[in-house]
């Protein structure tokens, strides 16, 4: 019998802050209408008294309730994340501890910016179906709050905190069809972050530590990221054999609205199939995707044998491409 793996859970879980780009009018010399026209989006939430393991914790709580399972029978956690609490212990390990899961379970952090979710199912769907595990717990998790500098105005408006889970387990029914990994670290200057973990970086107030907060160069990316996710897109849903027909809902990366226009355009999937919470989150990283899924799932858009495919880009550079059938 061959063996697949499905998501068998989804979670996500948000700050309860909200920052609007009227807030951002205060201190910066932009409007809700620039930050709108250019990016889709209009707030984000900004985690206070809060790291990335609580957040991470939030969403996979929510993942395991709806699996059903037992906690005790997850195999595995990976959390992917570039904006851990610390580099060691790893952040999948302290959401092993806030989860109080006292199985031998693995637990490790994977680092591939916002393609990092997709890079985490690669591995985790590799692993159950060579059947050295049942059910891995697979998060998206960032405090990205803690990394930006907040008078970049083309950088501090794009981001947002938050974190997205799923359960992944073993199943005889098709699930995971095909998944694409690539990267690229010529370009990895475009956009980068020399981190030194979020939970030190909430708690700098000297000058130096912008040299640690998030640097990007935003055409020189949109170009790249535009041909990298559609092509990703259409060789993930090619591999599963899925026609534009065929996909029930695409969720993208959300980094910028023209960025998922262009990918969708390129699938031939219209835009009322396509699953955006970009314009309320803003980017989140490796939470976008597995929080955009928890919210169609929960809203009863997705359903059990719905197709989708996803498409991510990032730091390092990264992408990916996902299609699964629900």
């Amino acid at each position: 019998m061959n063996i697949y793996s499905r998501i068998t859970g989804t979670g996500s879980y948000f700050p309860s802050k909200v920052m609007t780009n009227q807030d951002f009018e205060k201190f910066l010399d932009t409007s809700d209408e620039w930050i709108t026209t250019r990016t889709g989006i209009k707030e984000r939430r900004v985690a206070e008294g809060e790291f990335c393991s609580d957040l991470a914790a939030g969403a996979a709580k929510n993942a395991i309730e709806m699996s059903g399972i037992d906690k005790n029978d997850l195999d595995g956690i990976i959390v992917a994340t570039f904006t851990p609490d610390t580099i060691m212990p790893s952040t999948a390990c302290r959401v092993q501890h806030k989860l109080g899961i006292k199985s031998n379970c693995f637990a490790f952090d994977m680092a591939a910016a916002c393609s990092g979710f997709l890079y985490a199912m690669k591995n985790a769907d590799a692993l159950i179906r060579a059947g050295s595990a049942k059910n891995i717990l697979v998060i998206g998790a960032e405090h990205l709050t803690a990394c930006i500098d907040w008078r970049d105005r083309g950088t501090c408006i794009l981001f947002g905190d938050g974190a997205g889970a799923v359960v992944l387990s073993a199943s005889d029914e098709p699930g995971v069809r095909s998944i694409f990994t690539y990267a690229d670290g010529e370009y990895g200057e475009l956009l980068k972050q020399d981190n030194i973990g979020s939970k030190y970086l909430k708690t700098m107030i000297d000058e130096p530590a912008i040299d640690h907060m998030i640097h990007m160069k935003g055409n020189d990316i949109f170009k790249i990221a535009v041909r990298a996710m559609a092509d990703v897109a259409q060789e993930a849903a090619d591999a599963a054999g899925f026609s534009a027909d065929d996909i029930n809902w695409m969720i993208p990366h959300q980094a910028n609205l023209r960025i998922i226009d262009a990918a969708a355009k390129r699938l031939g999937v219209d835009k009322d199939k396509v699953i955006i919470n970009l314009t309320n989150y803003g980017n989140t990283s490796a939470a976008t995707i597995p929080t955009a899924l928890d919210m169609a799932v929960r809203d009863g858009r997705i359903q059990k044998g719905h197709n989708i495919v996803s498409a991510a880009f990032g730091g390092g550079l990264t992408w990916a491409g996902m299609a699964l059938t629900f």
